[in-house]
C-alpha cells in the first residue's frame, strides 16, 4: 500500500495518536477538548496525502526546498499556518509545536512500516517526500506561530505603555504642584523635585515604548509637519540637557536660522535621545559638540563626543531596538531612555519618517559622531 493510501485509510488511527500526544503538552492542553487537541491535524494529513499522490517535478521540488507554502484558502492561511496560529492562542510553546510534528512523523512511519512489512523502492520515494511534506508543514506552523506571539507581545507592550501614562501623569502633576507650592519646606521640597524628575523620565520611557510598539506593528511613527526654525529646536534641546547635566560641558554652534517643515516635537524627541546619549557616554572633562548647518534642500545636525569608540562589527546594528552598543554596556539610569536601548532606534525612526537619515562615524582617534540629515520638506 502506497503511503498516501495508507494515510487516507488509517487517518482516524493517526489522529488518535496525534490527539494523545497533544494532550501531554501541558499546561496548555489541560483544558482542551478533543476538537481543540486535534486542531487542523485532519486537514494537514489530507495535504500530505495529496502531496504524495501528485507527481513532483524539479520545479515543485525546488519550491518546496525553499519553504514556499502551497495555495491557501479564503482566509489566506494554509491548514498548517492555522494550526500554528491556534497553538499560539492556546498557549503552546514553539518546542511543543515541533514535538507535535515529530510525534506525527513517528506515528505515521511506525504504523505504515508495520502494515507494509518490507519497504520497496517506490516506498523509499514516498518516505522522502513524506519527510519533505512534514518539514514544509512544520515551517508554516512555526512561522505563523512566531508571528502571532511577536504581535501579541508588542500589542501587550503598547497597551501597558498606554495604561501607564495616566498614573504617571498624575504623579508628575501632583509632585510639581507640591514643589511649586510655597508651603512645602525642605527636605520635602527636594523630595518632591526628585519625584517630579523621575516621573518625567518614566513618562519619556513610556513614550519611547509606545513609539517602538507602533513602529513594529507597521503603523510607523506619526509626524505633523509645520514650518519651524530648527535652530530654536536645537538650542532648546541643548539647554534642557545642560540643565539636567550641569557637570557636562556642551558646546553648540547653530549659525544662521534653518527654516523648514518638520514636526518640532518629534525632532526635539530625536535630538534629546541623540544628545542625551552623547552626554551620557562622554568621558569626564571632555566636551560634547552640537553643530547645525545646511543648504537649500537639507539641514545637518552633528552630535559629537569623545566617548569609547563603537566597534566596527556593531555599527550595522546600532539602531536596532533593544541593542546596546559597546559604549553603552553600562547605561545610566539617569539617561533619557534608561536601559531599554530604545533611544537610538526611536531617533532613527523619527528621522526616517521625515525622509532623512542618520550617519554614524566612530573611532578611537576622532570619537563618535552622529549626523542627522533632514530634507527641509514642502
Amino acid at each position: 500500500m502506497r503511503l498516501h493510501e495508507f494515510i487516507l485509510t488509517h487517518r482516524e488511527q493517526i489522529l488518535i495518536e496525534w490527539e494523545t500526544f497533544a494532550g501531554t503538552c501541558a499546561p496548555a492542553s489541560n483544558t482542551m477538548d478533543v476538537e481543540a487537541l486535534r486542531d487542523h491535524a485532519k486537514e494537514m494529513l489530507m495535504v500530505i496525502a495529496a502531496d504524495l499522490k501528485t507527481d513532483e517535478g524539479d520545479f515543485q521540488r525546488s519550491e518546496k526546498s525553499k519553504g514556499r507554502a502551497p495555495d491557501t484558502d479564503e482566509s489566506g492561511l494554509t491548514p498548517a499556518e492555522k494550526h500554528g496560529s491556534g497553538r499560539a492562542a492556546s498557549g503552546f510553546t514553539v518546542l511543543q509545536i515541533v514535538a507535535e510534528y515529530r510525534a506525527l512523523r513517528a506515528s505515521v512511519l511506525r504504523l505504515w512500516t508495520r502494515e507494509c512489512g518490507e519497504l520497496r523502492s517506490a516506498d523509499i520515494e514516498d518516505l522522502t517526500r513524506f519527510n519533505e511534506a512534514v518539514d514544509q508543514l512544520l515551517a508554516e506552523s512555526v512561522g505563523e506561530f512566531t508571528e502571532e506571539v511577536e504581535n501579541a507581545k508588542e500589542m501587550f507592550l503598547g497597551i501597558l505603555g498606554h495604561d501607564l501614562r495616566n498614573p504617571l501623569g498624575a504623579i508628575y502633576t501632583s509632585a510639581k504642584l507640591m514643589h511649586d507650592s510655597k508651603e512645602v519646606k525642605e527636605p520635602h521640597r527636594t523630595l518632591t523635585l526628585r519625584i517630579t524628575e523621575c516621573a518625567m523620565r518614566a513618562t519619556q520611557l513610556v513614550g519611547d515604548l509606545l513609539d517602538f510598539t507602533r513602529s513594529r506593528l507597521g503603523g510607523g511613527i506619526p509626524i505633523d509637519r509645520a514650518e519651524i526654525n530648527l535652530r530654536k529646536v536645537v538650542n532648546d534641546v541643548v539647554d534642557e540637557i545642560m540643565a539636567a547635566h550641569p557637570e557636562q560641558k556642551v558646546e553648540v554652534e547653530t549659525g544662521e536660522e534653518q527654516i523648514g517643515h518638520w514636526d518640532a516635537a518629534r525632532i526635539s524627541q530625536a535630538l534629546t535621545n541623540l544628545v542625551g546619549n552623547a552626554v551620557e557616554h562622554a568621558p569626564p572633562g571632555t566636551t560634547v559638540r552640537v553643530e547645525l548647518g545646511g543648504d537649500e534642500k537639507d539641514v545637518a545636525i552633528m552630535i559629537h563626543n569623545r566617548g569609547t569608540a563603537i566597534p566596527a562589527d556593531q555599527m550595522d546594528g546600532i539602531f536596532n531596538p533593544m541593542k546596546l552598543s559597546a559604549a553603552s554596556q553600562k547605561p545610566s539610569a539617569e539617561g533619557p531612555t534608561g536601559s531599554l536601548g530604545l533611544g537610538l532606534y526611536i531617533a532613527e525612526r523619527i528621522v526616517h519618517a521625515h525622509g532623512g537619515r542618520i550617519e554614524v562615524e566612530s573611532s578611537k582617534a576622532r570619537g563618535t559622531t552622529f549626523t542627522v540629515h533632514l530634507p527641509r520638506g514642502d
